[in-house]
């Protein structure tokens, strides 16, 4: 069984923001495998789905918490469905990594990512895989906490629409051949590079 979590800040004021990418993933492969993501077990505090894909047993997951305290939602996921960090990819998003940009890595450290580091802290470990998709730096002198909780801009969305579909199938890949998925991941571009 493997886990798949996507990061996320779950109030609906922060739809469509920078720092929600990876719940958009995580909302992509549901949609295109009719998986429905539902409030999960009261012991666990996230929104999950259950389904086989290319015949690997699969749980998504959103956390319903805020992001930088996403880590006891995580681990509260992998308790009640008797999962570890080695079943885990966390889906999240890098304002180091350029925009339109993936990643697929395993047991690095947080990359001064809040919710990330929430989640080394809750499950006591960092040997598990993250797919970090790039949403650029801020602008100028721009407060980087202000900018991930931004909207995309009009012009970025078409990119990102398609950067959130290419991360869905890195993630597809990665359930069956996890070296190629980081492979793949690594030679994505985005259509108008920055």
């Amino acid at each position: 069984m493997k886990v798949i979590v996507g990061l996320r800040n779950p109030e609906r004021r922060y739809d469509g923001t920078r720092h929600n990418v990876g719940g958009e993933v995580v909302e992509a492969i549901a949609e295109r495998r009719n998986f429905r993501l539902r409030r999960g077990p009261r012991r666990v505090a996230a929104s999950v789905a259950q389904g086989s894909i290319d015949g690997v047993d699969v749980i998504l997951a959103l956390p319903r918490v805020s992001m930088n305290v996403s880590g006891p939602a995580v681990a509260s996921v992998l308790r009640y469905y008797g999962a570890s960090t080695d079943d885990l990819l966390v889906i999240h998003d890098d304002i180091d990594l350029p925009f339109g940009r993936l990643r697929l890595h395993h047991g690095r450290g947080t990359g001064g990512h809040n919710g990330v580091r929430s989640i080394v802290a809750a499950v006591g470990s960092r040997d598990f895989y993250r797919l970090k998709i790039g949403i650029g730096r801020p602008p100028g002198r721009m407060d980087p906490a202000a900018f991930v909780l931004q909207r995309f801009d009009k012009d970025e969305r078409p990119e990102i629409d398609l950067l959130v579909t290419d991360a869905a199938d890195v993630v597809e890949q990665y359930l069956v051949d996890p070296e190629g998925a980081v492979q793949a991941a690594g030679r994505r571009r985005p259509e108008d590079p920055r």
